[in-house]
C-alpha cells in the first residue's frame, strides 16, 4: 500500500493564499500621494469617512466620551461571551428603533458587522451547502463561506433600476432544492458597494416570497445592515423593518449591525447579530450556538467599546445625530455632484440611491480591467468589483468630486 503523506495544516479547505485587492491598491494610492503629493491624487479606494482634508473622521461624541471611560471599564473583559446585557438590549433599540416588531429575539455582540455575517454563515450551513449573495457584493461574503467550507450562488442585484426579485426568487428555489434549507444574504439600505437602498414594496415582495419558499424548508435573511445610519433620510431608514412583521413561522431574519460603522471607529471591533423570528425557541437554538462560537473564535468583544456604543447613543445621541448628520450631508453633496456629472456625460453606474460608494457599470471583463489599470496610470484609483468600478466617494472631498466622471469617461471612451 502507498502511504499518503498528511499536511500540517486542515486538508479539506481551499488552501489558495488570500489576495485582499482593496489593500493592494490602497498601498498603490500611499505610493502616489508620498511621490506627487495628495493634492494631484484622487484616492477614491478607502471605505471609511474622510473629511474635506483628507483625514480620517473620528466622531468628536464618540471619542470624547470613549476617553472619559475609567481605565478598569476599558481593561475588562466583558460581562458575557454574547455582549454586555446593557449593550445587547441597545444594540436591539438602536436597530429597530421606531419600528413596532413583533418578534421574538435576541442580540449577540460580535467584533464588527463582519463578525455578525460570519458567525451566522457558520452556525446556520453545514459544510458543503450554499450561500445566497448578490453578484455584486462585498468580497468577503465569498471569504467567508470559503473558510465554512461552503458554496456561494450568486442573484442578480438589479433588473433596471429595481431589485432583481426573479433573479432573487430563481437563485433561492435552486438552492431550496438542492438542500432545504436558504441562508441568503441582503445588504439594504446602503448597499456595499452600489449604494442602491430597496423600496419597502421590494422588501414586502422578499418577505412574501419567503414565506412560500419555507413551505420547503426554513429560510433565513442575514440583513447586513453595516452602512444604515449613513442613510438620507434617517428617520425613514428603518421603515423596511416592518416588513419583517409578515413572516411565518419557517423564516428566520439575522441582522448584522456595525457599531464600527455607525460610530466611524472601524478599528475598535464591535457589532451585534440581531436574531429575529416568530418563535422564541428557535431565537434560543441560533443563539446557544453563537454563544459558543464566539467563546470558541474572539472570547469576547472590547468591554469599552460596548459601553461606549450605549453611552452614545443614549446619553449624548443628539450631540451625535448632530455631528454624524454634518459628515452625511457632505457625502450627499459629493454624491450629487458625482452623479450629476455622470448623467451628463453618459457615464454608466447603477443604481444609486444613498450611502458610502458609487459603482460605475462596466460589464465586459476585459473593458473592466483595461479601464481600471488606464485610470491608475492616471493617478485614479479606485477599486474593481464584480462587473464594475468601486468609486469610494466617502473618502473623496466635494472638490475632488468635480470633473472626476468627465475624466473617467474620458479614459473609457479612450479604451473602445
Amino acid at each position: 500500500e502507498v502511504c499518503v503523506m498528511k499536511k500540517f495544516i486542515r486538508e479539506n479547505i481551499d488552501h489558495q493564499p488570500i489576495v485582499d485587492n482593496v489593500f493592494k491598491i490602497v498601498n498603490l494610492a500611499n505610493d502616489a500621494i508620498a511621490k506627487k503629493g495628495k493634492e494631484n491624487i484622487v484616492n477614491a479606494t478607502i471605505g471609511s469617512l474622510y473629511d474635506e482634508d483628507g483625514n480620517l473622521v473620528a466622531l468628536d461624541t464618540v471619542f470624547n466620551t470613549y476617553n472619559s471611560l475609567d481605565n478598569r471599564t476599558k481593561a475588562k473583559y466583558a460581562s458575557s461571551f454574547s455582549g454586555n446585557p446593557n449593550f445587547r438590549k441597545q444594540v436591539y433599540n438602536w436597530v429597530v428603533q421606531d419600528t413596532k416588531l413583533d418578534l421574538c429575539h435576541s442580540v449577540i455582540g460580535t467584533p464588527g458587522g463582519s463578525g455578525a455575517v460570519s458567525s451566522t454563515i457558520l452556525n446556520v450551513l453545514d459544510e458543503g451547502q450554499t450561500l445566497s449573495i448578490p453578484h455584486i457584493a462585498w468580497g468577503n461574503y465569498k471569504s467567508m463561506a470559503t473558510i465554512a467550507n461552503c458554496k456561494v450562488q450568486a442573484y442578480q442585484m438589479f433588473d433596471g433600476d429595481a431589485f432583481n426579485i426573479t433573479s432573487f426568487k430563481e437563485t433561492c428555489r435552486e438552492v431550496m432544492a438542492r438542500q432545504g434549507k436558504v441562508l441568503a444574504i441582503i445588504n439594504d439600505p446602503c448597499h456595499n458597494p452600489t449604494g442602491y437602498s430597496m423600496t419597502v414594496e421590494e422588501w414586502n415582495q422578499v418577505i412574501d416570497f419567503c414565506n412560500e419558499l419555507s413551505n420547503e424548508g426554513p429560510v433565513i435573511i442575514l440583513d447586513d445592515i453595516a452602512y444604515i445610519d449613513y442613510s438620507y433620510n434617517l428617520e425613514r431608514s428603518r421603515d423596511y423593518m416592518n416588513a419583517f412583521n409578515r413572516m411565518n413561522d419557517q423564516v428566520m431574519i439575522v441582522v448584522a449591525f456595525s457599531c464600527s460603522k455607525t460610530l466611524t471607529s472601524y478599528g475598535l471591533r464591535c457589532g451585534g447579530a440581531v436574531i429575529l423570528a416568530r418563535n422564541q425557541e428557535d431565537v434560543r437554538a441560533l443563539e446557544i450556538l453563537m454563544e459558543k462560537h464566539a467563546r470558541a473564535s474572539w472570547s469576547n468583544i472590547p468591554n469599552a467599546a460596548m459601553e461606549n456604543f450605549v453611552k452614545v447613543t443614549t446619553e449624548h445621541k443628539d450631540e451625535f445625530n448632530e455631528e454624524k448628520g454634518k459628515y452625511v450631508d457632505l457625502l450627499r453633496q459629493r454624491c450629487e455632484v458625482f452623479k450629476k456629472e455622470a448623467d451628463e456625460c453618459g457615464l454608466a453606474y447603477y443604481p444609486y440611491k444613498e450611502g458610502f460608494f458609487v459603482t460605475l457599470k462596466v460589464e465586459d471583463d476585459d473593458l473592466l480591467t483595461r479601464f481600471h489599470e488606464a485610470m491608475l496610470a492616471q493617478d485614479i484609483y479606485t477599486i474593481k468589483v464584480n462587473k464594475g468600478i468601486r468609486v469610494a466617494l466617502c473618502s473623496l472631498s466635494v472638490e475632488k468630486c468635480q470633473g472626476l466622471a468627465f475624466k473617467m469617461k474620458e479614459i473609457l471612451d479612450s479604451l473602445k
